[in-house]
């Protein structure tokens, strides 16, 4: 998981793209970077931290060019820890300028096929990136003799697993999709240029205005000209990531076409339909606000902060060790003891993982004089990993794997506990069961994975067989 960003704008790049990864910084706190194009060379910063802590106005005033990528980052466990995979990244081979960064989480299987094929085409890899792999494919199709075009092509029918991409090669915009939609991928146009960002909030930054969202399995080409686009690849249904609807994308985000504020509150209508006599109901912020508000409005129970965010903490869900997730719950959130002593306290939250966390939040409440703490969960109990991004942990580590809801709720010390229903969450997000990607709740994924049932994979085709 990361957020990606690719503009076009003929009055320079580098503020507009360090303002639209701004808004993006809730996909990724590890590492940030900014490449540009400035007609004949490209300019390449980046480094670890969040994006305030990597650029300043002196570093991004060396960023020049009219088309630039950039991306804050968050990386899987296998590939954490490594400077070199910090993107963008950036190639110059016979006469060609390439750089590019990727949200993407590639099949095993295919991801190691491909890097051993292109290891055996001489190509030495640097980083343990997916986005090097692509670059070299890319690379590879056009000393072929391939153009530019059908070089992104090629390549793409080539990937299986969830991605989203934004290159530059030589001085042109490319922005690109998986088939299944899993990873969300949007295009925006201001007064002066174009954006394709992870999230339609990056647009609203700039001023933007929303144009749509990438087709999943598109390919996009922008230049100050304006923008073209040719489908790649089909599939035939969908797998966007219901994760992104609970908890990833920000709340002020549109998805594919849904409001994540509306579906959020909407699953917190339908949370309401387990009654529950308590005094008032609070969201573990930020992540819970929306669904609170319409447990709220439906139950007739009071909304009030129970518990309130210091807002220079980050995401712990994000964050790269379980230690410090921990660590950070209390220096996160700090329950308002004048609001929950001596209540009935409702608390509700978008998701419970390993469960370490929601039990210190209960505790915490319960600490400060809370009677009971009832707590609703935005989605359904999570029983298996992910394998196209979301880092969620084994199997072993889910709480809900094996587990009923009577066994967690005593494991959290919570009074009581109820999850929507896979029923109510689909029909609250509004997008058809069959084309979401729910692997995460039912163990039963989009795309064949070694090892893994695959009752509900997607037939991904070329689009010119459709």
């Amino acid at each position: 998981m990361s957020g990606i960003a690719g503009i076009v704008d003929s009055r320079g790049v580098a503020y507009p793209l360090y303002y639209a990864l701004h808004a993006l910084q809730h996909r990724g706190q590890e590492a940030a970077g900014i490449s540009t194009f400035d007609g004949k060379d490209l300019s390449l910063y980046k480094g670890p931290g969040q994006l305030s802590e990597v650029f300043n106005e002196s570093i991004l005033a060396k960023l020049s060019g009219n088309v630039g990528i950039g991306q804050v980052l968050y990386t899987q466990k296998a590939h954490r820890g490594r400077p070199e995979n910090i993107q963008p990244l950036k190639f110059s081979f016979q006469g060609h300028v390439l750089s590019i960064t990727v949200s993407a989480a590639l099949v095993q299987d295919n991801r190691e096929a491909l890097r051993t094929e292109y290891e055996g085409k001489g190509h030495i890899f640097s980083t343990t990136t997916n986005a090097e792999l692509i670059a070299a494919m890319i690379a590879h199709e056009l000393i072929s003799g391939k153009n530019a075009e059908d070089s992104f092509v090629n390549a793409i029918r080539r990937l299986k697993g969830a991605y989203a991409g934004v290159a530059i090669l030589d001085g042109v915009l490319y922005a690109f999709r998986d088939p299944l939609g899993t990873k969300p991928l949007c295009l925006g146009e201001f007064a002066t240029g174009y954006i394709v960002a992870s999230e339609s909030v990056a647009i609203d930054t700039l001023s933007g205005d929303f144009i749509r969202d990438v087709v999943p399995g598109e390919l996009v080409i922008v230049t100050e000209e304006g923008v073209s686009a040719r489908q790649v690849l089909k599939a035939d249904h969908h797998a966007f990531c219901v994760f992104e609807y609970v908890y990833t994308a920000r709340p002020d985000s549109v998805i594919d076409g849904v409001l994540v504020y509306d579906a959020r509150r909407k699953i917190g209508e339908k949370l309401a339909k387990y009654p529950v006599k308590a005094d008032l109901v609070s969201p573990v912020p930020d992540s819970g606000t929306a669904f609170a508000t319409g447990f709220a409005d439906v139950s007739g129970i009071p909304y009030m902060e129970g518990l309130l965010k210091n807002r220079y903490v980050g995401r712990t869900f994000i964050m790269p060790a379980q230690s410090l997730r921990e660590n950070a719950v209390r220096m996160k959130l700090n329950p308002v003891r004048r609001h929950v002593e001596n209540k009935s306290v409702v608390l509700v939250d978008d998701s419970i993982v390993r469960g370490t966390t929601s039990l210190r939040i209960v505790e915490m409440v319960r600490d400060f004089g809370a009677k009971e703490v009832h707590m609703r969960i935005g989605s359904t109990p999570i029983i298996a990993p992910c394998y196209f991004g979301v880092d969620l942990p084994t199997r072993d580590e889910l709480i809900a794997n094996g587990r009923s809801t009577e066994e967690i709720r005593k494991m959290i010390h919570a009074t009581t506990l109820e999850y929507v229903s896979e029923e109510d969450l689909v029909d609250s997000i509004g997008i058809p069961g069959e084309d979401l990607c729910m692997a995460c709740a039912c163990g039963k994924y989009p795309l064949e994975i070694p090892g893994e049932p695959c009752c509900a994979c997607r037939r991904v085709y070329p689009a010119e067989d459709n």
